[in-house]
């Protein structure tokens, strides 16, 4: 009896349908992933007045970013290892990046479904608008920006083993990311202090996605945060894919 082979494209596609299947299987957790950016925004009322609206709508795609790649990407990496399921696709004729290719393609699109959602809430909330450019810049910008955090919650999956060390770890270094990043980047905690936050992964991500709704006004400054954002990712993404455990043991 002849044993058919099936295709390596083939096998990726369905492992890329099941990632997109238990994803959706999973939406409790993600759509509250996606909502509490959209909330923000719509709380953001007297604040976009004050600030303007490409810095709320700004502020909001990065902590969506942030949330998407430490709350959702590591915990999910974490669950799964512990349930053996990385190591039985392991047997599967795919290599190491591509089976991990598909889980990063979930979260991409995850990114661009959160960057929609804000920028719709944004136009029918807070009536914010702005050119056709910006909105398509952006969504490039945020995927870059995005990048960050996956890399960032994959370090965080290749350090720590245990799931549930991995859920409060994220939870912590989001808080983290919030207080500082937010509160600091209005300069409630001084200039020094905001000015490493300027250019900290936050505050690189947080200008790039900014700049992007208004091409304009690119600068300098904007290319050395594009280029910081690259280099952070690529530097947590070396550490984490080093460090990372397929199983447990």
């Amino acid at each position: 009896m002849e044993i058919t082979i099936p295709k390596k494209s083939a096998v990726f596609a369905a492992l890329l349908r099941a990632d997109f299947t238990a994803q959706w299987r999973n939406r409790r957790a993600f759509v509250l992933v996606l909502l509490v950016p959209v909330i923000i925004l719509i709380s953001w009322r007297g604040i976009i007045d004050k600030l303007g609206a490409v810095f709320a709508l700004s502020t909001c795609i990065t902590l969506g970013l942030i949330a998407i790649g430490l709350m959702g990407y590591s915990n999910s990496i974490a669950r799964d290892r512990d349930k053996g399921i990385f190591q039985r696709l392991r047997v599967a004729p795919l290599s190491a990046w591509e089976i991990m290719a598909s889980r990063l393609t979930v979260q991409l699109a995850m990114i661009l479904l959160l960057t929609v959602l804000v920028f719709l809430a944004g136009y029918y909330v807070d009536k914010i608008s702005i050119s056709p450019a910006g909105y398509f810049i952006t969504f490039f910008t945020a995927l870059i920006g995005g990048t960050v955090y996956l890399s960032l919650g994959q370090v965080i999956v290749g350090l720590i083993k245990s799931p549930e060390t991995v859920n409060s770890t994220t939870r912590l270094v989001y808080f983290v990311f919030i207080m500082v990043g937010m509160v600091g980047d209005m300069g409630a905690f001084g200039d020094k202090l905001k000015k490493m936050i300027h250019w900290s992964p936050y505050g690189a991500t947080k200008m790039i996605v900014s700049v992007g709704m208004e091409p304009s006004t690119w600068t300098s400054d904007t290319t050395t945060a594009l280029l910081l954002t690259l280099a952070y990712t690529i530097v947590f993404a070396v550490i984490g894919i080093r460090k990372f455990q397929w199983g447990t043991r």
